[in-house]
């Protein structure tokens, strides 16, 4: 196995492994060391079917099903396709599934469908981000908390206001989850401080909704600076890893009405902790345990 960096503070190409044979304790361990390090994983020219992609996802903790409200693959619980017209798209800045207790430790893609061009997938360092803070801007986050909610619009223009994307919308928030979850997050395994935000983070607690958006978009400014990112362009057998506990995406919507599909894995995690050890608690729509396991 071989380790290659492909972006300056995140994203490594992995080298040598077929995923879809088992993978032994040391190459698990390897891998987990190499997400932590650098947030993405790329694996190229990979073929692996649905059972195969579940058992490489499962080299790095216990599966989550497939999506809180969002239905799975059919026959496959713990899958999620990833497809959809203009305006269905997950074409902002977030991280998986914030709106929970127990977001995500980390998030599998596999690339099915790739359009001739576009659809490209952008990661953020949200560690990085938070070290590129002024200390006064740090000293603020460190004590900020977010209402995290799935009750939001994919649709914020009106000419995407389709009809698929009205069922989606109904089906996306057809159990409203409210979350409180740090700002700063600490991360469980590295102890490296995160800003834990994105599309999901819909006010700040004890700020009113104009501070909490002027606050949040400062903030989200340092996640999104271009050094902070590294952008993924798909092939068909591309296998793309990334820490959900330290990272930002955005798939970018500029593929007209070409398909494109991908299938997501998600590995359980854990609740947050912020910067002074306070743990992230439910508002509304109870802890999901259908979604997540409860011993992550």
């Amino acid at each position: 196995m071989t380790i290659r960096r492909i972006g300056g503070r995140i994203g490594a190409e992995i080298e040598g492994l077929d995923l879809s044979r088992p993978l032994d304790d040391t190459l698990r361990n390897e891998l987990n060391q190499a997400l932590v390090e650098h947030k993405v994983l790329v694996f190229r020219g990979q073929d692996l079917d649905d059972e195969a992609h579940l058992r490489f996802a499962a080299a790095f903790g216990p599966l989550t099903t497939a999506h809180p409200t969002v239905p799975s693959v059919h026959g496959q619980a713990n899958i999620l396709p990833v497809q959809g017209g203009e305006g269905a798209r997950a074409n902002s800045w977030h991280t998986d599934v914030t709106f929970v207790l127990r977001p995500p430790k980390a998030t599998t893609l596999r690339s099915l469908v790739i359009p001739p061009y576009g659809g490209d997938t952008l990661f953020a360092n949200t560690a990085a981000a938070y070290a590129d803070l002024p200390e006064h801007l740090r000293l603020l986050a460190d004590r900020l908390w977010a209402v995290h909610t799935n009750d939001h619009d994919y649709a914020e223009h009106p000419q995407f206001r389709t009809e698929e994307v009205e069922e989606y919308h109904k089906v996306f928030v057809s159990q409203r989850y409210r979350t409180a979850h740090p700002v700063v997050r600490i991360h469980p395994e590295s102890g490296t401080p995160n800003l834990f935000i994105g599309g999901f983070a819909s006010s700040l607690i004890g700020l009113s909704r104009t501070e909490s958006r002027d606050v949040l978009r400062l903030l989200q400014a340092y996640v999104t600076r271009p050094e902070n990112t590294l952008r993924h362009h798909w092939a068909v057998g591309d296998v793309v890893v990334f820490d959900n506990r330290a990272s930002q995406h955005y798939a970018a919507d500029d593929y007209g009405d070409l398909p494109r599909k991908l299938h997501r894995v998600t590995v359980a995690g854990d609740v947050p902790v912020g910067a002074d050890g306070g743990k992230s608690h439910v508002l509304e729509g109870g802890d999901a345990a259908h979604y997540t396991p409860q011993a992550a």
